[in-house]
């Protein structure tokens, strides 16, 4: 092995000296030089490289991850600033009331199925817990209604035994109103309630969101507090006709009323979630640039001190031959 080495580097340098003879030292700078391209720099420029394409690769997902959060956002945009205009006339005539005081509170808590989109679930289960420590007590029992993946994979850690219903894949399809108020129906009919607490981000700018809590009260609760000269919306300026009663008009407003909450906060929360999926993105496209300049330049000087080390261990060895 050594002789083919050193037949290989006689060959290499024949043409540039003249006939010497090669000595111990020389024949181990020879063998050096040969096996330096499978040695620590050739390693570790290997090594750069890969890091590098494994970060083009990233970012290049990170973009488009941006381009599609933007095209969803602005189909869901236009629909969730057009579905406030359903639930605000029941809150002007039923009121919106999130400090009355009840025994049996359910609180709704809207996420997202998928992550990647910043801190936008985190806020709404802590949120959520945050109710639910208002609203428990000893006369009291609150449960929660979970309407997402990620708010579930949280609650479940430490709040399983309060979890009544969890609802996950709501947004595999474009979400429409007949969809929700079949959801909202399944809710009402599965739990006992006093109030709804509906817990959700309401959609501001593509930066920003805001925690917000709806309260549906139940018809019996509303009556109670009618008549207790409590102050819950406009109902009783306008005057019942018809057969029906004034129960039977509240109980069929409130479970309206509920449907048309929920459809606007699964909305206005799915908007949060792509705006803050689309910063994410856009902030992980930027960090994985600035790691792509700190490496191309690590590369850079690693692959120019490794030519400057061979150039010099060539010239040393060519100098060794002759003298």
């Amino acid at each position: 092995m050594a002789m083919a080495a050193l037949r290989r580097e006689g060959r290499r340098f024949g043409p540039l000296i003249s006939p010497q003879p090669i000595t111990a030292a020389v024949r181990s700078s020879l063998i050096q030089q040969e096996q330096a391209p499978l040695g620590v720099r050739s390693i570790s420029t290997q090594i750069i490289r890969n890091r590098m394409k494994s970060v083009k690769n990233i970012q290049k997902i990170t973009k488009a991850m941006k381009m599609v959060a933007a095209s969803k956002l602005r189909a869901i945009q236009t629909r969730a600033e057009n579905s406030r205009g359903l639930w605000q006339p029941f809150t002007a005539l039923l009121g919106d009331t999130p400090s009355v005081d009840v025994k049996k509170n359910v609180i709704v808590t809207i996420s997202s199925d998928k992550g990647l989109c910043g801190g936008i679930n985190s806020t709404s289960v802590k949120t959520s817990k945050a109710l639910f420590k208002l609203t428990s007590g000893p006369d009291k029992e609150a449960k929660y209604v979970v309407v997402g993946e990620k708010a579930k994979a949280q609650l479940v850690r430490d709040s399983r035994k309060h979890i009544d219903i969890s609802i996950t894949g709501l947004q595999k399809n474009p979400l429409n109103y007949t969809q929700v108020s079949v959801l909202a129906d399944d809710i009402l009919k599965n739990v006992e309630y006093d109030a709804l607490r509906v817990v959700f981000n309401k959609f501001r700018s593509v930066i920003s969101f805001i925690p917000t809590t709806a309260t549906v009260l139940s018809p019996e609760i509303v009556e109670r507090e009618a008549e207790s000269g409590g102050r819950l919306g406009d109902l009783d300026s306008y005057e019942i006709e018809g057969g029906e009663t004034k129960s039977e008009i509240l109980q069929n407003l409130t479970e309206y009323q509920f449907s048309c909450v929920l459809f606007n906060a699964v909305l206005e929360n799915a908007c949060s979630e792509q705006g803050a999926r689309m910063s994410a993105m856009d902030s992980s496209s930027r960090n994985a640039g600035e790691v792509l300049d700190r490496l191309t330049l690590t590369y850079n000087r690693t692959r120019q001190a490794s030519i400057t080390t061979e150039l010099i261990e060539i010239i040393s060895g060519a100098s060794a031959l002759e003298g």
